[in-house]
């Protein structure tokens, strides 16, 4: 792998990092190449800016959620059996990539025009599918009749916080957490 690959690979790690640790707004350029090790100017060589960094981390998160549907669209199941899969699947996302999750869940705000909308255009489609697997749920008689909005908003403020207290090394893995998560969820909205 050539140097400047991985020097990139360094200070995009670092950026990833320091925005976690304190916000996007309060990491400078000058704090990241301290970190890498390299002058500030020398960053300009392997990155186009502050911004780009948090662009990519964004972005690149988004795609991953995004890439979810298709894989539980395809799934011929019940409403049911395709969110406890989509929840599954997003709690591998977010402990795969704990870094990115605390910096695509608190920083994206800090996303420009045109990033910004396209960001958030992202963002709604995610959350459209599932208040679309809800609603189907809802319309079949397996979930109570309850804003599928909220709901969606109620689970996701559950598992996008999993980046803050799971520990690769801890009692539980992505696996156990994910059922622990759509075992309460679903029972919580479950039409029995």
């Amino acid at each position: 792998m050539p140097v400047k690959v991985k020097r990139k690979d360094h200070i995009n790690s670092a950026a990833r990092n320091l925005f976690r640790e304190r916000g996007y707004s309060a990491t400078s350029m000058r704090d990241i190449a301290s970190t890498v090790g390299i002058e500030v100017a020398s960053l300009y060589n392997h990155i186009d800016s502050k911004e780009s960094m948090l662009q990519q981390i964004c972005f690149t998160m988004a795609e991953k959620f995004l890439a979810i549907i298709p894989l539980v669209k395809h799934l011929q199941e019940r409403p049911e059996e395709q969110l406890k899969e989509a929840i599954r699947l997003h709690v591998l996302v977010i402990t795969s990539h704990a870094d990115e999750s605390a910096v695509f869940v608190h920083e994206w705000k800090h996303l420009s025009e045109p990033h910004l909308s396209a960001f958030k255009k992202m963002r709604n489609n995610y959350e459209g599918f599932y208040r679309d697997l809800i609603r189907r749920g809802e319309e079949l008689g397996l979930f109570k009749n309850i804003h599928e909005k909220f709901v969606m908003m109620v689970l996701f403020s559950s598992i996008n916080w999993l980046y803050d207290y799971y520990k690769p090394n801890g009692k539980l893995n992505p696996s156990q957490i994910s059922d622990i998560i759509t075992d309460i969820f679903l029972n919580g909205i479950k039409n029995n």
